[in-house]
Parts: C-alpha cells; sequence; structure tokens
C-alpha cells in the first residue's frame, strides 16, 4: 500500500530507512520525486531483487520533500542536471543569491526543461530552516536528515556559502562546483550546465568581442534603445560614430556617487567643446527606486533598470571594482576597459587629454607630476582658517609645527573592525619608531559618524588628529583616492608623499619600515636577502604536512600561520597556494629540533570570517 503524504511531510519509517540503505549503496544521483519515492516505496519488494545495474539505472542517492502549500504535480521522470544548492538563512551572500536562482528556477521551468534543485541547509535549526525553505520552489535534504546533510559537505569539501555543485543526476558526474558563478554570469543560458555548454558561451562571448559594434554592446533582441532620466526612449542607434562610456553605477554608494559628479562636470565640457561623447548608465541596483533617485541626477543616457543585460555587461568587461567606466570607440570597439582611474587621478582637468590615447596621457601625467612636485604639507593639511589639528585634550596644534617631519595620515573609524584590530599594532609601532625619531607624527582622519564614536576612538591613540567635523577630510579622501580603511598615507620632511601603502609596509617590516621611502625598503629587501642565503630551500612544517614548502622570492603574501602580511621571501606550496613567513617557517624548525620531533598541536575546529564568506577553520 503506498503511504498517504501530506503538503511539507517527510516521508519516514522503518520503509524509507530501507530503501535509504539501497539508494546510497549504488552511489548513484539520481532525483526522486515525491510522486516517484512514493513509486520506489511501493515496489520496493521488487526493486531490491533486481540486477545491481537495473538497480543502478533507476535509484538516486537521495530523497527530498516539497515545502508545505506547493502544488505536488508529477514533474516527470528526471534525466537533466541536478542542482545542489549548500546554503543557510543567516548568510548575506546566501540570501542575495537566492532570488537568482529562483528566477532561473521558474524560467526553466516554464520552457519545460528537465532538471531539479535540491537545498542543502547550514541553518543551525528548524524553525530557521522552515522559514528559509518555505520561500523556495524547489526539493530539499530534510532538515532532520543532518547526517546527510554533512556528508554532502563532505563530499565536495565545502568551505564557503553560497555553494552550487551542478551534476548529471543520471551518472553523477560532477560538472562543475562553479555553480552560483555559473548561474550569476549566464542564467538560464547555461543551462544545461555542462562544461561543452559553458565553454560554448565562452566561445560565443569571445567571438561576439571580435565582433563588437555600440548595437551588440548595449542592445537586445527586443530592446534597441536606451532611456534619458526624463523617461524618453533614445534608439542606440544614434550612439554609432561617437565615444560612448559604460559607467557602471550603485545608488547611494559614496566612491561612485563622488566619480559620477566629476564625471558630469567632464561630460558637459566635452559636450561644450564639441567632443562626440556619450555617457551610458549601466544600473546594479536592485531597488528601482534607489536607481531613479541616483539616475535623476545624471545628465546622460542609462540602460532601463532590471535589464538583464547589465549583469551581461559585469561579465563582458570583467568588472572587478567600482567606479568603473568603459571607454567605447567611434567603431564600437572598446577602447579602455576602465577609465575610472585617469579620472580620479586628475580630476576635472581630466577633460583635456580626451580620448586618453597614449600621447594625451603622458601630457596629463607630466602635469600630474609637476603638480605632485609643489605638493607641500601645508598644502595638504591647510585651508583657509583651518590651519591646525589637534591633540588629545583638544587643543590645537598649528600644522607648522609638523613641517619637515614624516607624517602619516591614518584613515581609520571605530565602527570599522578591521581599523579596531590593526589599532593596537599601529600605536606599539608609533612608539617604537617615536623613541628613537622625535620628527615623526601620525594625524587621525576619521570616518565614524558622531562625535561620541570618535571621542572614544581617539582616545585610544598616542597622536594626533583633524576634528570631526572638518572639511579637509573629503580632500585628503579624494587626494589620495582612500577606497578602504584603515589606510596609512605616508608624507615625508618634504612635504612629498613616499608611500600610499605605509600600512603593508608597517605590518611587514614594523618599525623598521621608517621613514617609509623606496631608498628604505630596499634596504630591508637587501637585509632580508642575506639572511635567507642561511635558510633551507625546503622544508616539512606541521600545518602543512601533505608537500615540503620551497624558499620562494614573492610580492606581498599573508601568512598561513600568523595571518600577518609579509613579503620578499616565503616558504610556500604553489599547490595548495599555502605561504609561511620565514621566521615562522623556521620558528617550527627550530621547536621539531629542540623538541625532537615533538608534534605540533592541533588548530581547533570552528569557523572564520573572510569577507563576505563564512569558511571552516
Amino acid at each position: 500500500m503506498i503511504p498517504s503524504v501530506s503538503s511539507g511531510t517527510i516521508i519516514s519509517g522503518i520503509m524509507h530507512q530501507i530503501l535509504l540503505l539501497q539508494l546510497t549503496k549504488h552511489n548513484y544521483l539520481h532525483l526522486v520525486t515525491k510522486h516517484n519515492y512514493l513509486h520506489l516505496v511501493n515496489e520496493f519488494s521488487h526493486l531490491a531483487i533486481l540486477n545491481q545495474n537495473v538497480v543502478a539505472e533507476q535509484l538516486c542517492a537521495f530523497f527530498f520533500f516539497y515545502p508545505a502549500g506547493e502544488d505536488q504535480q508529477h514533474r516527470g521522470e528526471p534525466c537533466g542536471p541536478l542542482l545542489l544548492r549548500i546554503s543557510a538563512s543567516w548568510c548575506p551572500p546566501c540570501r542575495r543569491f537566492t532570488p537568482k536562482l529562483i528566477e532561473l528556477y521558474k524560467e526553466l521551468a516554464s520552457q519545460g526543461k528537465s532538471f531539479e534543485v535540491v537545498f542543502v541547509s547550514g541553518d543551525q535549526d528548524e524553525e530557521a530552516f522552515n522559514a528559509y525553505f518555505g520561500k523556495m520552489p524547489w526539493l530539499a535534504v530534510p532538515f532532520s536528515d543532518s547526517e546527510g546533510r554533512e556528508g554532502l559537505d563532505g563530499r565536495f569539501k565545502v568551505s564557503g556559502i553560497p555553494h552550487l555543485v551542478i551534476l548529471d543526476a543520471k551518472t553523477g558526474e560532477v560538472y562543475t562546483e562553479d555553480g552560483v558563478e555559473f548561474v550569476s554570469e549566464y542564467g538560464v543560458e547555461a543551462y544545461p550546465f555542462t562544461p561543452e555548454r559553458i565553454n560554448e558561451l565562452k566561445e560565443q562571448e569571445k567571438a561576439a568581442k571580435d565582433n563588437q559594434t555600440i548595437q551588440s554592446v548595449l542592445g537586445t533582441s527586443t530592446r534597441d534603445y536606451l532611456i534619458s532620466n526624463k523617461g524618453d526612449k533614445v534608439p542606440i542607434s544614434e550612439l554609432e560614430g561617437k565615444y560612448v562610456g559604460l559607467c557602471f553605477v550603485v545608488g547611494g554608494y559614496g566612491p561612485v556617487d563622488e566619480f559620477t559628479a566629476v564625471l558630469a562636470k567632464i561630460y558637459e565640457k566635452l559636450k561644450e567643446v564639441g567632443e562626440k561623447f556619450e555617457v551610458v548608465a549601466v544600473s546594479l541596483d536592485s531597488d528601482e527606486s534607489s536607481f531613479n533617485e541616483s539616475f535623476a541626477k545624471m545628465p546622460w543616457l542609462a540602460i532601463p533598470q532590471g535589464d538583464k543585460i547589465c549583469e551581461k555587461l559585469v561579465r563582458y568587461f570583467e568588472l572587478r571594482s567600482l567606479p568603473t567606466l568603459v571607454l567605447i570607440g567611434t567603431d564600437g570597439k572598446t577602447l579602455n576597459t576602465n577609465v575610472a582611474d585617469i579620472i580620479e587621478e586628475h580630476g576635472f582637468e581630466v577633460w583635456e587629454g580626451f580620448p586618453f590615447s597614449s600621447e594625451k596621457l603622458e601630457i596629463l601625467a607630466e602635469k600630474a607630476k609637476a603638480k605632485a612636485a609643489s605638493q607641500t604639507l601645508e598644502s595638504l593639511l591647510i585651508s583657509g582658517d583651518l590651519d591646525f589639528v589637534i591633540g588629545k585634550d583638544g587643543t590645537k596644534v598649528p600644522v607648522s609645527k609638523l613641517v619637515g617631519k614624516t607624517v602619516l595620515l591614518y584613515f581609520s573609524a571605530k565602527w570599522c573592525g578591521p581599523c579596531r584590530a590593526f589599532l593596537p599594532t599601529l600605536v606599539k609601532e608609533y612608539n617604537k619608531i617615536k623613541e628613537k625619531h622625535s620628527d615623526f607624527e601620525i594625524v587621525f582622519i576619521s570616518s565614524d559618524r558622531d562625535q561620541s564614536s570618535f571621542d572614544e576612538f581617539f582616545s585610544e591613540m598616542p597622536w594626533l588628529a583633524l576634528p570631526l567635523e572638518d572639511d579637509r577630510k573629503a580632500f585628503l579622501k579624494k587626494t589620495f583616492r582612500i577606497r578602504g580603511i584603515p589606510s596609512l598615507v605616508a608624507i615625508g620632511p618634504t612635504g612629498q608623499t613616499v608611500s600610499k601603502d605605509a600600512k603593508a609596509q608597517l605590518m611587514i617590516h614594523g618599525a623598521d619600515a621608517f621613514p617609509f621611502t623606496e631608498v628604505r625598503l630596499e634596504e630591508l629587501q637587501k637585509e632580508l636577502d642575506e639572511m635567507a642565503k642561511g635558510w633551507p630551500e625546503k622544508l616539512k612544517h606541521a600545518l602543512h604536512e601533505e608537500h615540503e614548502l620551497v624558499l620562494l622570492r614573492r610580492g606581498t603574501y599573508g601568512c598561513d600561520e600568523c595571518e600577518e602580511m609579509g613579503s620578499t621571501w616565503s616558504y610556500r606550496c604553489d599547490e595548495c597556494d599555502f605561504d609561511l613567513h620565514p621566521k615562522c617557517a623556521l620558528a617550527e624548525e627550530k621547536k621539531g629540533e629542540e623538541e625532537d620531533g615533538k608534534a605540533a598541536e592541533e588548530a581547533p575546529a570552528g569557523y572564520v570570517c573572510e569577507g563576505d564568506v563564512c569558511r571552516k577553520a
């Protein structure tokens, strides 16, 4: 007798346990819908005595169930790809990816494509699982089956979520474990997600770039126009024969807002002098009201908000950062994938170098060099009556007192976790430098949002600061193009910028990095090179027992033991992308000698946060 199953109910019982053993025994991934599962339960006694090869052609390795309230219509025998979606409701990147996958799921289903998605939850409790799963139109491994969920995590070595494994439901062949990337980049076009299909799409993109036109970049089969902020439709054909800048925008994102404000002035100037130039906004906003608010301030055209070509252009031009302005030539070919850096470096005056040929860029570079040569500490820190910085008690310290010193401009904020973590190190190294060099100071430039936060954070610092409400802060952030905090810019005794990445130098070399000049860095590298002559070329380490570590000359890297930055030399495993500071690697070797091979302690289990992804330690 076929057991009755209501919507949202897991099939269970001894029959399920026996059948599940048979399904997993064959290690065969194939989808069982509720309809088919009931059929298998009913026919199990027959299936159990079939030849193993026959069973392997009909059974799947796991069973799933539908969320409550879903229409339980029979989907037919599956034979397409199976997408294992490993995710959790507490993970913001997972929640951002869910709408994309739902859209793909519904579109493929409407086309009658054979496939299935299965949710493998990483939630901590069943209530969270049910709430999250209730929004999904696909199947799931039951939350109660923790062994099954953990088994999938282990099988696919999941170290971060969201994770999307795409495989052949019939053979179990894994097509890719980069499903999140493929779905985000190609959408339904990626179906059936095979390596052959992905390669085909990449070849199509290459061919499209080789034969690129402004129409192929901006248009679709159903849209041959752009829009103005007044709602007018402007034919894409009107842009033919013009230079076109594609400006990727996100409403409310400070760096983009600042960039578009400068770009608008350049745009108007180029129009004024008769240049054939147009800008097209490519919105990355998911919210239409946010896009409309930012677009209302722009004097140029835009691709309609929500158009799928916006995501395609992100992939097409390999967008890596914001702001980005792609420059298309009069023939429709790409001249430069990002001239935003040029505009940010030179500001409004960059219009004189348009369209940024190598000759004109050389002229701009010479002007920038001359401007930098005239830079002084006063030109950076004095603006009208604002000719001072402040000390701990709020006393005003004239900028003139800092002239002739090496000054670090410290961009930071209390609300920033990395800033709070970095501060103790900076204080320690500051005190070391001050013991030997009185001609050294730091000026704190805060990004805090209120006075109490500023005061609390500043109270932990032994140096000077600009007041919280100070117009000079915006000028300095723009001048040094500060995109992230904490950040340290080193100004030399003459007022010239000697390093825009003094933080990295300080993290690598400590107080020895003073005065942060190129000459000093070269001296430190020579010292390391001399020391390296006495280090072993290869060694083994307890943290990486799989392979030997090889001493290699490196650029900047992160040490996998102490998690601090390093440079110049590393003990490295290229195969595993594993690096150790020589001091960490050699300390382990010395410890091993002293303790006669005593095993190192095992690292504790757990998770670490790296940007947007939660990874197993």
